[in-house]
C-alpha cells in the first residue's frame, strides 16, 4: 500500500470537513422531518406485520435553523475546495491523485491508532 506525506494543513482541512459533517447529521437529527410546515400522515399497515408507517404534523424549520443549515453548506464547500484543490495534489502522478484522496479521507483514524499504541 502506497503511503503519502499529506501536509498538515491539508489533513487539518480534511479532519475539519469530517466534524463538520459529524456535526451536520448530529444537527440534522434534531430538525423536524420537513423544512417546510406539513400536515403529518398515516399510512397502510404493512403486511404481515403490525407496522403503521405514521409522520407527526411538522412546523418547519425556523429562521435560525436554516440559517444554520446554510452555514452548514459554506463550511462544506470552502473545506472541500480547500482539500480538493491543495497544492499537494499536483505533486502526485496523475494516476495516484484518486488514491491519494481516498487515503487522505482514512489518515485521521491511523492517527488515532498511533496515539493509542
Amino acid at each position: 500500500m502506497t503511503t503519502y506525506d499529506f501536509p498538515q494543513d491539508l489533513c487539518d482541512a480534511q479532519l475539519a470537513l469530517h466534524q463538520t459533517r459529524a456535526a451536520y447529521e448530529q444537527y440534522a437529527r434534531t430538525l423536524p422531518w420537513s423544512a417546510e410546515p406539513m400536515p403529518g400522515w398515516e399510512g397502510d399497515k404493512q403486511l404481515h406485520s403490525d407496522y403503521r408507517p405514521s409522520k407527526p404534523d411538522s412546523p418547519g424549520y425556523t429562521e435560525d435553523q436554516h440559517r444554520e443549515l446554510a452555514a452548514f453548506r459554506a463550511r462544506f464547500l470552502e473545506l472541500g475546495i480547500t482539500v480538493s484543490t491543495h497544492p499537494f495534489w499536483a505533486t502526485l502522478e496523475r494516476g495516484a491523485v484518486v488514491a491519494g484522496r481516498m487515503a487522505l479521507k482514512h489518515t485521521h483514524e491511523a492517527a488515532a491508532t498511533d496515539e493509542a499504541v
